[in-house]
């Protein structure tokens, strides 16, 4: 009591660490198998999130749609980072941990592997009687021609085998003895496995630090540059340079549309179909490309996908004086799978100026209470239904605006001879005056768009190699079973005594069925090829050879 007064310390208190045995702690906790295990575990949970919530660098749109749905969630959800899971902070935390771990559990099981794959079968038991399964016979054969019959046979299953000569001293003496062992190559399995997990860590590291992804609409007749100015959305690693994109255009001549017309997949989608040309480089020729959903476009090292289809009504406006202020295609982004589609067109050289926001359904229906509807996907009765605003639309002060929102806090509505909010409804080909001389609107026609996403990640054949020597390394340690195999002999009053166990590392085995074999190649019955083990044992046993421990071949 009185030395734990003069040290200052409670009779039950342990001594604090020293600061190096503390920091040696923590790093043996962070490299074992079971926290790896559990940091996979949590990095398989922390990407649940980018399952359920919109990504923006997967579908800025979706983001964008769901802050308009939940705005109250918006705050949160960004604070948190789950609009970008895969870049947030503690996603990174965890991912990097995981690495550290995983090459603190890899380097020393390598060190342990490399002396096991040098070492010998060990030694033989004592007690045969206790290993999990044993046999033994008796003999007049030569015990140097059963020795050699075991050293065959245990080869002949892929053994590592020594040979130990006989001996009269020892706790058991003996005339010889057969050591054999195999099953190395589990722990290979193991190891490829983890080193696999790493190379597949390290690949989508590399490639989300040096890639890029964004989407970009092109219209039917119009092309693409990839450049950042060309995309609706871009997103890159922290150590992408814009010099990085590669300089091809694509021009888009044809996006080929079809939906399933009756059956169970009525409305379903048939073919999505991009037809255009490709220069790789400013001057370069240009090169034919036909995308489909499942077949990208490859292009020094990126590909473009055909993600999604849309339509673009063209719609000409046109001022008092009959001048047109703006004619052209403008997506309308889908908004279900019938294809009812919203989009916005912003006017600003009129005065004032006028926007047009409202929806496009490319086959259209009509509930009995006058409610326009979409019924079928395919553009065949499209009408255009928008309301007009005029004012200003915020667009002299350069910051920057959604394409496919109308920002409305310095508009107003326009309203009709009754005093109501003005709906337009127009199908296609037809027109209408805005009332107060305002201009008029018309519905051209309507062209097909298809939605590209553009991405490069580097080192993705890396990642998939890594990915496919993980699952083969996954089955080898799986499938494959360390063994022991001994075999004894010994003399037993003029008589030559074989003794046989046999030793599973792995639970789950008939090592029965395994000693039987065993017995039968050692006393020279052989092995039947297709006979079960229990007929092998009952051979020996009518030959007057014996079966292990005098077991009845039937039990």
């Amino acid at each position: 009591m009185v030395l734990d007064e003069r040290l200052g310390q409670r009779p039950d208190t342990a001594p604090p660490l020293p600061a190096r045995q503390f920091a040696r702690w923590i790093w043996r906790q962070l490299v074992s198998m079971r926290t790896a295990l559990l940091l996979l575990l949590l990095l398989a949970l922390a990407a649940v999130p980018g399952s359920f919530v919109p990504q923006v660098d997967v579908d800025a749109q979706a983001v964008f749609a769901f802050a308009e749905k939940y705005p109250y969630l918006v705050g949160t959800f960004e604070a948190l980072g789950l609009f970008d899971v895969y870049a947030s902070p503690w996603f990174s935390a965890i991912y990097l941990l995981l690495m550290v771990s995983l090459v603190g559990c890899i380097i020393p099981r390598t060190f342990v592997y490399a002396r096991a794959l040098r070492a010998r079968p060990p030694q033989a038991p004592r007690h045969f009687d206790r290993m999990p399964a044993s046999g033994a016979f008796d003999t007049d054969a030569d015990p140097d021609v059963v020795v050699g019959r075991a050293v065959q046979a245990l080869r002949n299953q892929r053994y590592r085998v020594d040979r130990d000569a006989g001996t009269s001293e020892g706790p058991v003496p003996h005339l010889g003895v057969v050591r054999a062992e195999k099953g190395y190559l589990r722990e290979a399995g193991n190891l490829v496995f983890h080193v696999s997990l790493v190379g597949v860590l390290v690949g989508v590291a590399v490639g989300s630090l040096f890639g890029y992804r964004g989407s970009a609409i092109v219209v039917e007749g119009e092309g693409f540059s990839n450049t950042l100015t060309q995309y609706d959305d871009f997103t890159s690693g922290a150590l992408f340079e814009p010099s990085d994109l590669p300089p091809f255009s694509v021009a888009l001549e044809e996006m080929n549309v079809s939906f399933w017309i009756d059956g169970t997949q009525r409305g379903a989608p048939r073919l999505f179909e991009a037809v255009g040309s490709v220069t790789p480089a400013p001057e370069e020729p240009a090169e034919p490309f036909d995308i489909t959903v499942n077949n990208p476009l490859q292009i020094d090292g990126t590909s473009v996908f055909l993600v999604g289809q849309g339509y673009a009504p063209i719609v000409t406006v046109r001022d008092s004086d009959g001048e047109v202020v703006s004619s052209g295609a403008v997506p309308f982004l889908p908004a279900d799978p019938t294809y009812t589609s919203t989009g916005v067109l912003k006017i600003s050289a009129t005065d004032p100026q006028l926007g047009l926001e409202g929806f496009l359904v490319p086959t259209t229906g009509v509930l009995d209470d006058g409610t326009i509807v979409s019924v079928f996907p395919s553009a065949f009765d499209p009408t255009l239904s928008f309301f007009a605003w005029e004012g200003d639309l915020g667009l002299a002060d350069g910051s920057p605006q959604s394409v496919y929102s109308l920002d409305k806090e310095q508009l107003t509505r326009v309203e009709g001879a009754d005093g109501e909010a003005l709906r337009i409804n127009l199908g296609r080909g037809e027109s209408v005056e805005l009332p107060g001389g305002g201009g008029s609107v018309s519905f051209d026609g309507i062209r097909n768009f298809a939605r590209f996403q553009v991405a490069q990640a580097p080192l993705k054949e890396f990642t998939l190699a890594a990915a496919v020597a993980g699952m083969v390394g996954l089955l080898g340690s799986l499938f494959l079973r360390p063994r022991r195999a001994w075999v004894r002999v010994r003399e037993v009053d003029g008589r030559t005594v074989v003794e046989v166990a046999r030793l599973d590392r792995v639970s789950g085995a008939d090592l029965g069925a395994d000693v039987d074999d065993l017995v039968a190649a050692v006393s020279g019955e052989g092995v039947a090829r297709g006979t079960s083990g229990k007929d092998r044992a009952r051979r020996a046993w009518l030959s007057g050879e014996g079966v292990a421990r005098g077991r009845d071949p039937e039990s």
